[in-house]
């Protein structure tokens, strides 16, 4: 009896459903049964020559799917289906296999989920001002959405990742019942020529969760330009065919 692969997704997204693989070679051996386990806790056992062979245990977080779609079983001795997971079903995965006798000898291995809690809205950036000048200090922050777990947070300057010396934090905050979680990720830094492409500056921040989440938001702020006479002015005061050149030159 060999155990081949356990396959457990690594991440979930709340409200879908996971499914968990056990791929095992019985090398001649009949098989006794096949048990799961979340968290030491067992919920689903499958023993080929009970009548049905599956048979769950009510455990928090974890709905077994034992219908049938075309002949198909959702939760068979290679798998089980969790069915609409949330953050509850978080935790450590088992699968044990047994064979019949004489040998009864049993393999395990786990693997770990994480349920997502996706964020309802993309990351905000706030602080900024439209306009800012070499020699200014920018401080903004970038807000992500309420998620479990909370978002890591990454700042862009032009499209180049910040330097580290400019962030703040992150701070995480906790919120409500569930205790989703809302990242704070600062940036400061003092504005230099370099900054400023074709005339504007362009602050991007990233938001992610492994890889199941994947959302930015950019701002593009002007540098301030020196003035030059004011326009409105000018066309108030002089003949329409000449304020029609002012523009063009302007």
């Amino acid at each position: 009896l060999r155990l081949n692969e356990v396959r457990i997704p690594m991440h979930t997204v709340r409200d879908l459903n996971a499914r968990l693989e056990c791929h095992f070679d019985l090398e001649g051996e009949a098989l006794y049964s096949v048990k799961w386990y979340k968290d030491g806790n067992e919920f689903f056992r499958f023993v080929p020559r009970d009548q049905p062979p599956a048979q769950l245990f009510p455990l928090p977080g974890v709905s077994v799917d034992v219908s049938t779609h075309s002949l198909i079983h959702n939760s068979t001795e290679s798998q089980v289906v969790l069915k609409s997971v949330n953050l509850s079903s978080t935790g450590r995965y088992r699968c044990e296999v047994s064979a019949e006798a004489p040998s009864f000898q049993t393999v395990s291995d786990h693997g770990d989920m994480t349920v997502v809690a996706l964020p309802e809205e993309g990351p905000r950036i706030t602080g900024g001002r439209p306009r800012y000048q070499i020699g200014d200090t920018v401080r903004v922050n970038c807000t992500s959405g309420r998620s479990k777990p909370a978002a890591q947070l990454m700042w862009f300057i032009n499209g180049e990742q910040a330097d580290s010396t400019f962030l703040q934090g992150p701070e995480i905050v906790y919120t409500g019942r569930e205790g989703l979680e809302t990242a704070i990720l600062g940036l400061e830094f003092r504005v230099k020529p370099k900054h400023f492409r074709r005339g504007d500056m362009k602050l991007k921040c990233l938001a992610t969760i492994a890889t199941v989440y994947w959302r930015s938001n950019e701002e593009s702020v002007e540098g301030d330009k020196p003035q030059k006479a004011p326009v409105l002015e000018s066309r108030e005061t002089v003949p329409p065919s000449k304020s029609r050149a002012d523009r063009v030159q302007g």
